[in-house]
């Protein structure tokens, strides 16, 4: 027997055990080579890869460690006497290895497999070759099985006396499209409920709980946000923490370093998580541009029927809307950034970004022409009263009052950079990804004051020398890394006179 010993090590989602090479009760030898060891106690079994360890200053011969995600899943305290087992294989072994064969599962085996990935019984090795098999081939009906599967495993929300249960979600891509954050308090004050789970960046410069954090607290539990729904209608909280679909974070932390990003898997992650929250109601936005997830029409056609059809199936009511996905949206990207320019436009500011503003009401007007109490059409007059009345404010200010402050105060990065025009001209086209990049590299989200300051929009005249944005960073090292990404190709296309296109040049650093 062994005691159980918390070892300060993240392994990112994946549970890791230690076990000293010179450990007494066990042989460590016999487990060498081994994938994983369950580890059992209290009633409790958890499966975990397994490391050996030659230093007893980390782990003593008569301990067994776990790291951070796995001592917190276990549930039991340092010191509790453990033992080891070898594991049985997952129940869905067989059904796993199917798909990655090429074959189609029913939704016997979506369930059994999904279950097994979100009680964390394959490692990163087996959850990748689940995806890949399922983006070589997936049919229509194993989308929906899916879908289903992921719905069904974790917390399920309910929302009694609530008919009407409304959410949107974009398909993501374009940077500063941080439409939610001014949708919910619309909604809100309107009176639908409308309880927001976002989720945090993984590979982009901010997701929605990152800029929310800004400004309030995102890690809220489930009956507190039942508390703040019932008095506000609505609440913008980070999904990963109330624990909806489960599976989904584990496949998402596994799908984006491969750049796995199929639409069926999209199509299941959304609408797992929309269903799991108890949603009834949905909108789809779907940006459509030559650097965004959809390149052409025809692409948004596919999707859409495809989110219809499972929509559909599982009981959502779902409107799909095409929006424009030709360069970022409002003038931040990176959560102080994009939460200036939120604020900005519930604040109803001269200087808001025009674009976020009419694109968040054009959103928060389909949601509203859910409630069967407002005429047809008339739900964008009804979101435009409420935000220049100023009750979409004030319901936003009551959602942060209740979900409590954000967990630092988060300032504007001080070291700055502008990336100049090179040339006369009139910007042509942004690339957004590649500006989303740079902007990672600056810090976001994880210095949430990094990022970038849009000075210049697709149409604007600039000359020679002229600002297009400007780069923030909070530590050297990144902020040199997104200089020398900008300084390559700054991702604008400025049209000229001289033909040239590029506009990479870089200011003085501030």
């Amino acid at each position: 027997m062994l005691g159980l010993k918390r070892i300060a090590i993240g392994t990112s989602r994946e549970n890791v055990a230690f076990l000293s090479r010179a450990c007494t009760p066990y042989r460590a030898a016999a487990f060498e080579g081994q994938e994983k060891v369950e580890v059992v106690a209290g009633g409790r079994r958890l499966v975990a890869a397994l490391n050996l360890v030659d230093d007893p200053a980390i782990l003593p011969p008569d301990c067994l460690g776990l790291s951070q995600e796995a001592f917190s899943r276990f549930g039991l305290p340092e010191g509790t006497i453990v033992r080891l087992d070898h594991p049985h294989p997952p129940r869905s072994r067989d059904a796993l290895q199917a798909k990655i064969e090429g074959r189609e599962l029913d939704g016997d085996g979506y369930r059994a497999i999904i279950d097994d990935i979100a009680h964390h019984r394959y490692g990163k090795v087996e959850v990748a070759a689940f995806l890949v098999g399922c983006g070589a081939f997936m049919t229509t009906a194993e989308t929906l099985a899916l879908t289903r599967a992921m719905a069904d495993v974790g917390e399920r929300l309910e929302w009694p006396g609530a008919p009407l249960v409304v959410d949107k979600h974009c398909i993501g891509g374009i940077p500063g499209n941080r439409t939610s954050m001014i949708v919910v308090p619309i909604v809100a004050a309107h009176g639908l409920p409308m309880p927001k789970t976002s989720s945090r960046a993984i590979t982009s410069p901010a997701g929605t709980a990152d800029t929310m954090e800004v400004l309030a607290n995102v890690e809220v539990g489930l009956d507190h946000m039942r508390e703040i729904v019932a008095a506000v209608k609505g609440c913008l909280v980070w999904g990963g923490h109330v624990k909806l679909s489960p599976a989904d974070d584990v496949l998402i932390a596994v799908e984006r370093p491969l750049n796995i990003d199929t639409r069926e898997q999209m199509v299941a992650s959304i609408l797992s998580k929309k269903k799991a929250a108890g949603s009834t109601h949905l909108v789809i936005d779907m940006p459509v541009g030559p650097s965004a997830k959809l390149r052409s029409a025809a692409d948004a056609a596919r999707l859409r029927k495809l989110f219809e059809h499972v929509g559909d199936a599982i009981g959502l009511n779902l409107r799909v809307t095409l929006s424009d996905g030709s360069q970022p949206v409002g003038r931040g990207i990176g959560p102080v950034l994009e939460a200036r320019d939120v604020m900005a436009v519930l604040e109803n500011s001269p200087t808001a970004p025009e674009d976020l503003r009419e694109r968040s009401l054009s959103l928060a007007g389909r949601i509203l022409e859910f409630d069967p109490a407002l005429r047809g059409g008339a739900g964008m007059a009804r979101a435009r009263d409420l935000l220049e009345s100023g009750a979409a404010m004030k319901a936003m200010r009551r959602i942060m009052e209740l979900q409590g402050p954000p967990p630092r105060i988060a300032t504007l990065g001080a070291l700055q950079r502008e990336v100049v025009a090179d040339h006369d001209g009139r910007v042509a086209t942004i690339d957004c990804y590649r500006l989303a990049r740079i902007a990672r590299l600056a810090g976001a989200p994880f210095d949430p004051g990094a990022g970038i300051d849009l000075l210049k929009k697709v149409g604007d005249p600039v000359q020679a020398g002229e600002p297009l944005y400007r780069i923030h960073a909070e530590r050297e090292v990144e902020f040199r890394f997104a200089c020398g990404l900008a300084a390559e190709a700054s991702g604008y296309h400025v049209n000229g006179n001289n033909g040239n296109g590029s506009a990479s040049a870089l200011g003085d650093i501030h």
